[in-house]
């Protein structure tokens, strides 16, 4: 089975989850594709990326959309780690970490410069992006 991540590559925070997916992911079954690739569109005409920079969206091979925190459950799951997500699906907690994540991936620039001192990534070089150590100028926070 095969898992394709959307995901922001010019947020630090995203960045940095999927650059520990991508080391976990020994089976080779998560796929991750950048909604800011200059040929995101033509290669995946039926993710919206607009839609997808306000919530996380990933593909199974069978075409199945799942989205949020769904997907975040699902990638770490097929990584074997972090299986503590899983409580975050359970009926009564759903509702409140779904809010939360919305909270989060609306804020994520800010909440990245919170942690990484990064609002956004510096622009990805062959498929990598980086987290560089200056300090953001004003566009960028």
């Amino acid at each position: 089975m095969t898992f394709t991540l959307f995901y922001d590559g010019s947020c630090p925070l995203c960045v940095a989850e999927m650059d520990q997916l991508r080391a976990l992911n020994r089976a080779e079954n998560l796929k991750f594709e950048d909604i800011l690739a200059p040929d995101f569109k033509t290669r995946f005409p039926d993710i919206d990326p607009i839609e997808a920079s306000n919530i996380l969206h990933g593909k199974l091979s069978d075409g199945t959309l799942l989205l949020g925190l769904d997907v975040t459950h699902k990638a770490w799951s097929l990584v074997g780690k972090k299986r503590w997500i899983g409580l975050l699906r359970l009926p009564v907690i759903r509702w409140f970490a779904d809010k939360a994540y919305l909270f989060f991936a609306r804020n994520r620039y800010k909440i990245s410069y919170l942690f990484t001192g990064r609002s956004k990534c510096e622009p990805c070089q062959n498929g990598v992006c980086t987290i560089a150590d200056k300090k953001p100028t004003d566009n960028e926070r």
